[in-house]
């Protein structure tokens, strides 16, 4: 797996800290940073999600993408996931994920709460790596709902 990041900012520019990552396989992401209010050239102009926001993204695309997969897997009639994940940072430098709450919202047709419940289960302690890296500094704990479809 690769990619490469690179600045899109210069001297002659008001997007000090935006940025563009070029995935491996083949695809773009732009970030960029938090306007800053003391008009140096340190912030963003808020064009895009900060590089912390993508790492969380990335995390509940990992840990819905195990969801759903396990679910399948168990012959389960799932229609529909989405994951809602809200964390706290550390105050000082570096400014780790300190608390991450991941609230899946499963919709299907007669999926029994223990199956998700394990799957969840499953994603946060053995496939999803993201999360699985983050528990490393964040204490994760999760939360679900079914809505029969």
């Amino acid at each position: 797996m690769e990619c490469t990041v690179s600045w899109t900012g210069g001297l002659n520019t008001r997007s000090a800290m935006g940025f563009v990552a070029e995935t491996g396989s083949g695809h773009t992401l732009v970030m960029d940073g938090a306007p800053d209010d003391s008009k140096s050239e340190n912030g963003g102009q808020n064009l895009a999600p900060r590089p912390m926001e993508t790492v969380l993204a990335g995390t509940g695309g990992c840990t819905a993408y195990d969801l759903i997969l396990i679910l399948k897997r168990g012959r389960h009639a799932v229609q529909g996931c989405t994951v809602k994940l809200t964390a706290e940072r550390a105050d000082k430098d570096p400014k780790v994920f300190t608390k991450i709450h991941m609230h899946f919202t499963v919709t299907g047709k007669g999926v029994p709460a223990t199956a998700v419940e394990r799957a969840i289960a499953m994603s946060h302690e053995k496939y999803c790596s993201a999360s699985i890296m983050l528990a490393a500094t964040a204490d994760i704990t999760t939360s679900f709902e079914l809505i029969e479809g």
